[in-house]
Order: structure tokens, then C-alpha cells, then sequence
């Protein structure tokens, strides 16, 4: 279990509060945001920091500028959605530094909202001064002069080491803010101090992508679900013939050594026992149920057959804890969305009947529990990917680490 500070441990009041947060949200062509998911996310921190008097200061990012400004990418469409959401006016500063930010600052009055402008309109957000990989610590600390405290609420961005987040952190004590103490606390339930026994699945497209995340799991667990395009390459390794499917035979020796590893560490592996098979890559293709050694040559494995959702099913009666990162089929395509869509709805029952913890994140997971109709059901989801991925695979994040309690 992550011992860190939280924003409960620190008097706000009358204090300038920098709070990191991930706007990052979609938007159409004409700057009206289309999910404003994000922005609710940090209400509630907002709302605790208003109410005990603080002067609160909001620093994003957004979009790819890469340094340099971009119209399309400033922050400032943000404020009439980010005002209504809040019920105060949201005031906005043109920079994330300099006379233009302070000037802002020291306009603000307890309670106050101030948003700055993109911080990746600076290249020392993720770049040194010499233009390497890294980050500025002269822009950090330019940051971090703005303010007498800092918040951290994204967990989103945890796993990356840059100005507006780890830099500020070593200059400020870092405290997590609410959604972020909300993030940690859930998925550190679930990995870190589970209700045994625990499940894992893991599906999506490549083993390439997960390795390190399959590797730390099969330690973790007490059962493990392998899914997706990437439970063809263990099929492959193991002798069967999967067909046109898409699979990376190059590594049949790492498929191998992770399942030998689940062996050692008495995780049992459940791969599929039998497949939906189609000759075309589309929706409502022409499909059919088969076996695992009777996949033609021209056919490729979409989805999980019935009997292997009824093992994960199962498999899922069995455990107090389920973490679920990735699809079981190629659920964008109609019918073989099927085995998500039945594994997604039966965990939510669990959940609901049977007190399973079911938390999920990371990459098309969040699309394929809301196409199911089951996200609401579980326990948690995260929308972090690469920050949960990364945690899942046994990482330090630096955004974490600087909320780590001294001992």
C-alpha cells in the first residue's frame, strides 16, 4: 500500500495552491469539448480547496505543441465549461510563467480560479535547456515560484518525469489531490493489498506491448486471462496453428518463459480453448466457432470462442479481485465484441451480487467496458493509460514517488 501525502494533511487556507491537472480533453473542429470527463474529475478537489479558503492555480497541458504556441491547443476554451462546472467565473492567464502568470496570481482572492496556459507551450516542459529528453528545471522552478504549495491530481501523467509535475515536486511538497487519492487508493486495493484470490485479464493486441506488464502479473495473481490478438502468439508458441490471425511468432520464447514463470508462481494461465474464426477483418464477416487446431490457413482468430468465456466466467466466480487492462476480441467489430461484452457484464454482476473488486484501465479498456454497457458496474476504472499500465507493470512513476511519506 503507496503511504503518501494527501491533500487532507496540509492548511490551504489563504495559501497559493498550484494544482496539476490533466485537461487534456477532446475537442471538434470548432473547440466545443466532447467529453468533459477530465475537468469533472477535478471538482471535487476544486470544490475542498474553495471551501477552505485557498487561492487555487491550474497548470495542463494540452495537445502536442511541442513547445512552441498553438491556437488550437490553448487552454483558454476551456474556461466557459471549467466556469459552469465550478458555478464561479474561472479566470485565465495567457502563460504558465512569467509577468503575465504572476500578475494573475496576485490578483487572486481566497477561493479564486485561476487557469494557466499550456504548459507545453515551453519546451523545457519535457525538454532540458540543451534540448534532450528530460525537463527544465529553470521552468520548474518559474512554476513553482507561483505558488506556497502543490497539488497533484492526474494521475494520468504520474509516469512521466516532467516540469509541471516531478520538477515542481522537488521544489514544493507535493500533496495528491482528491481524484488522484481516489486513483491510488483504488488500484493499490486491487495490486498492492488484494482480496485473495486475484484474477487478472489481459487481452488487447500485442504481447510486445505488455511483456513487462505480464511478467510482473503472473507473480501478482492467482489466476491470469489472456485475451485479444495477443493470446494468439501463446496459442502459436504452444504448437497450434492460428492461421492469417495476427500474431508475433518472434516471440515464441518469451510466451514460453512467462508461462513457464505463471508455473513457478502457481498462476494459473487461462487461454482460450476455442476461437470465433473469420476470413475478413470486418464487421459481421463470415465467421464460425472451431477449435484450436482447426484454424485454416486463410481464417484469423477474432474473438474468443464460447467455452473460453465460460472458463474466464468461472474463472471470475472463483476470485474476490479481478483487474481487467485490454479487450478479449476485436470488440470495434460486431459480432466479436461478444466475448468482452459477456465477461465485461458478468464481472459487473459480481460486483454487484457477490462484493468482487473490479478495477480496470488502460489503453482500449474503458472504450470496451463502456460498448458493453458494464462500466458503471465495476469497482473502479481508471482512465490513466500508460500511468496504469505502468503501475500494473511494477514501475516507479515519478509523479507518485514524489508523494511518497519520509519515514
Amino acid at each position: 500500500m503507496v503511504d503518501f501525502r494527501r491533500l487532507e494533511d496540509v492548511n490551504v487556507s489563504g495559501k497559493r495552491v498550484l494544482v496539476r491537472v490533466d485537461f487534456n480533453v477532446p475537442c471538434d473542429d470548432t473547440g466545443k469539448i466532447t467529453d468533459d470527463t477530465r475537468l469533472r474529475a477535478a471538482l471535487p478537489t476544486l470544490a475542498y480547496l474553495r471551501d477552505k479558503g485557498a487561492k487555487i492555480i491550474l497548470l495542463s497541458h494540452y495537445g502536442r505543441p511541442d513547445g512552441v504556441y498553438d491556437a488550437g491547443a490553448s487552454l483558454e476554451k476551456l474556461v466557459p465549461s471549467l466556469s459552469d462546472l465550478i458555478g464561479i467565473q474561472v479566470h485565465f492567464a495567457s502563460d504558465c510563467i512569467g509577468p503575465k502568470a504572476q500578475s494573475a496570481v496576485d490578483a487572486l482572492q481566497a477561493g479564486d480560479v485561476l487557469l494557466l496556459e499550456n504548459t507545453r507551450f515551453h519546451m523545457g516542459e519535457a525538454k532540458t535547456a540543451d534540448g534532450q529528453k528530460g525537463y527544465d528545471p529553470a521552468f520548474a522552478k518559474a512554476m513553482a515560484d507561483l505558488a506556497e504549495i502543490f497539488v497533484h491530481d492526474a494521475f494520468s501523467v504520474c509516469h512521466r518525469a516532467q516540469a509541471s509535475t516531478s520538477g515542481i515536486g522537488d521544489i514544493l511538497t507535493a500533496y495528491a489531490g482528491l481524484a488522484l487519492e481516489r486513483e491510488l487508493d483504488h488500484i493499490s486495493q486491487a495490486l498492492d493489498i488484494p482480496k485473495k484470490p486475484v484474477m487478472g485479464l489481459v487481452g488487447g493486441a500485442k504481447v510486445s506491448s505488455k511483456i513487462d506488464l505480464l511478467k510482473n502479473l503472473v507473480g501478482r495473481l492467482d489466476c491470469l486471462a489472456i485475451g485479444g490478438g495477443m493470446a494468439n502468439t501463446f496459442l502459436a508458441a504452444l504448437g497450434h496453428n492460428v492461421g492469417n490471425s495476427l500474431c508475433e511468432h518472434d516471440l515464441r520464447e518469451t510466451a514460453l518463459e512467462i508461462l513457464e514463470n505463471a508455473k513457478l508462481e502457481n498462476c494459473e494461465i487461462l487461454l482460450p480453448v476455442d476461437v470465433i474464426a473469420a476470413t475478413g477483418f470486418a464487421a459481421h464477416a463470415p465467421h464460425r466457432v472451431c477449435g484450436l487446431d482447426d484454424v485454416k490457413s486463410d481464417e484469423m482468430i477474432l474473438d474468443a470462442g464460447p467455452d473460453t468465456v465460460t472458463n474466464i466466467l468461472d474463472a471470475m466466480d472463483r476470485c474476490r479481485t479481478l483487474i481487467w487492462n485490454g479487450p478479449l476480441g476485436a470488440f470495434e467489430l460486431p459480432p466479436f465484441d461478444t466475448a468482452t461484452v459477456e465477461a465485461a457484464k458478468y464481472a459487473a454482476k459480481r460486483v454487484k451480487n457477490n462484493g468482487l473488486i473490479a478495477v480496470a484501465g488502460g489503453g482500449d479498456t474503458v472504450a470496451a467496458l463502456k460498448h458493453a454497457g458494464a462500466a458503471d458496474g465495476f469497482t473502479f476504472i481508471s482512465t490513466a493509460g500508460g500511468a496504469f499500465l505502468e503501475w500494473m507493470e511494477g514501475k516507479a512513476l515519478p509523479g507518485i514517488e514524489m508523494l511518497k511519506k519520509e519515514l
